[in-house]
């Protein structure tokens, strides 16, 4: 059939993601030593290139796939786990701004054809196990006590101390033994749990998101002699984190991320605000001299 040229370029670039979706998900798929889920995976790959060939059917063309959307989402998907990585890429799709209402409305049976694939694509993906995504809750109580926990103490040794070396040591020191302790009831916790969580790991996995926090947050005392800068860049990098680790729960778990964020985000600032006028007035009150 005849159609347009509006169209056909709609279906020239419908046919490219379809190929570079193609490809990224064959090559994820043989990667993944679970046989469910690189099934799961090889069957929207096959879908991809059989709604590519059925656009090429209309266009007449055959498409070359984005080699550097393959590269980057590839190796998304096997730095932060593959359901974040083919998340992320539909949601990439879906700002691609393909005119599907201008190509349904020239080509009528071209609607079931892109109502099958969203519907069957959200289908899969809500199928996919990862194990790393259980663990998601370990890393949340680590990376939340961390934040609010030494951003508040931090904030307080600030103005209690005014000295960069006793502030980094006292946060230091209060670091590692608070990840120690969350290490030790996240295990208790998950033991007691009906869960599929292992225990140790999920212990791990808490105390090495706290650990982790904790040097990000004392590093600029470390380097830097002004303390108010310091803490400054403190605050701004929980911020950073907590804006980061949220992005990547909302798109794996499909969760919304402005209100998570402004929850952990408004928590973490404001325990760290209450600290500071806490350490200010204790600094007054007791005269403390450092």
């Amino acid at each position: 059939m005849t159609i347009s040229n509006e169209t056909k370029t709609e279906l020239l670039k419908a046919q490219r993601t379809e190929i570079t979706e193609y490809h990224v998900y064959t090559r994820i798929a043989k990667t993944l030593p679970d046989e469910n889920n690189r099934k799961i995976v090889e069957h929207i790959g096959e879908d991809e290139k059989r709604h590519y060939e059925i656009w090429k059917s209309y266009t007449g063309k055959a498409v070359k796939p984005n080699k550097f959307l393959i590269w980057l989402y590839t190796t998304i998907s096997r730095l932060f786990g593959f359901t974040f990585g083919f998340k992320l890429m539909e949601l990439g799709e879906e700002k691609a701004q393909v005119n599907y209402q201008l190509i349904g409305d020239e080509i009528p049976e071209a609607r079931d054809v892109i109502k099958d694939e969203q519907d069957h694509e959200d289908k899969l993906l809500s199928m996919l196990d990862e194990e790393s995504l259980i663990y998601a809750g370990s890393v949340v109580l680590g990376l939340n006590d961390a934040l609010v926990e030494l951003t508040g103490a931090l904030a307080g040794l600030t103005f209690a101390f005014r000295d960069v070396n006793i502030i980094a040591l006292s946060g230091l020191i209060t670091g590692i033994a608070a990840s120690l302790s969350m290490a030790a009831s996240e295990y208790l916790s998950t033991r007691s749990e009906e869960t599929d969580k292992d225990p140790m790991r999920a212990a791990i996995t808490t105390g090495i998101a706290y650990v982790i926090t904790v040097a990000l947050l004392i590093l600029p005392y470390l380097l830097l002699n002004n303390e108010i800068i310091a803490l400054a860049i403190s605050l701004t990098t929980s911020v950073v984190i907590i804006a980061i680790f949220n992005f990547y729960v909302s798109v794996a778990k499909d969760q919304p991320f402005g209100k998570r964020f402004a929850e952990m985000a408004g928590l973490s600032l404001g325990v760290a605000a209450f600290s500071f006028l806490v350490g200010l007035l204790i600094r007054n009150w007791f005269g403390v001299e450092v």
